[in-house]
């Protein structure tokens, strides 16, 4: 049973964190305070030398992911370099004006990326029907979806992540992220079925400058990866698996 714990990061220390504390994947961001957005090309080249694998944040203006033609021009781009990077994935995601994944949109970036994975993002939280919506973002040949199941934490939207989980099928992988912990992982992998989970495992940063706050160049303290969190998290996950395997053999006998 192979199940992948995923840390987003936004910086080197993050990097150096996540991979410290042994992380299966980085997902790689700027600005997570913003949600991810598109990370600098050196970053990325700082992130693919670790060998850790890198799925690489493509989005260009935080928001609603409402993207017009040039935003969608410029990601299919920043798909391209990132490959060049030898980045092993990306993340993103696109919304119509009136609501509902832009599928359109999803198709080009798909045709972008090639032979890299490619990741839908929790834009999929926003529209009516997540089930469906699996359905034909895996007809689209995407890999993954991360996913909260249209909740503000994921274990809050267990049962429509299981739904989505039985809906993408052997074909697509379910991620669930939002508000994972160590405390709370095994239930989630208990109870929806995935068997990737995302999590920032971080702690808040120490105070910005008074003045950079009074400047607005800072909204507060920024938070920080945290390797004791990362490593909570990945023995969280061995413990379940353990305990599953021994349920298993338990019903062998």
């Amino acid at each position: 049973m192979n199940t992948l714990l995923e840390i987003c990061v936004d910086d080197v220390s993050g990097i150096d964190a996540a991979v410290a504390g042994g992380a299966d994947r980085l997902e790689l961001c700027a600005s997570l305070e913003l949600g991810g957005l598109t990370p600098s090309a050196a970053l990325v080249e700082r992130a693919v030398a670790t060998g850790c694998p890198v799925h690489m944040m493509i989005r260009p203006v935080s928001g609603d992911f409402v993207l017009d033609g040039a935003a969608i021009a410029l990601m299919r781009e920043e798909i391209r370099l990132g490959a060049w990077c030898g980045i092993a994935g990306v993340v993103l995601g696109a919304v119509r004006p009136q609501g509902g994944l832009d599928y359109d949109a999803l198709a080009r970036f798909r045709d972008a990326a090639r032979d890299i994975r490619i990741v839908l993002h929790r834009a999929i939280d926003l529209v009516a029907d997540p089930v469906e919506a699996v359905r034909r973002v895996a007809a689209l040949g995407y890999d993954k979806i991360l996913s909260s199941g249209g909740a503000p934490r994921a274990i809050d939207g267990a049962a429509t992540l299981a739904a989505m989980v039985e809906a993408g099928g052997a074909r697509l992988s379910i991620v669930a992220g939002s508000g994972v912990t160590s405390d709370n992982v095994a239930w989630l992998l208990e109870h929806t079925g995935v068997r990737e989970v995302h999590a920032s495992a971080s702690c808040p940063g120490p105070a910005p400058h008074p003045d950079a706050l009074a400047l607005g160049f800072a909204r507060g303290p920024r938070s920080r990866t945290d390797a004791g969190r990362v490593r909570a998290l990945r023995e969280a996950i061995a413990q379940w698996k353990r305990a599953r395997r021994t349920a298993e053999l338990d019903g062998l006998r």
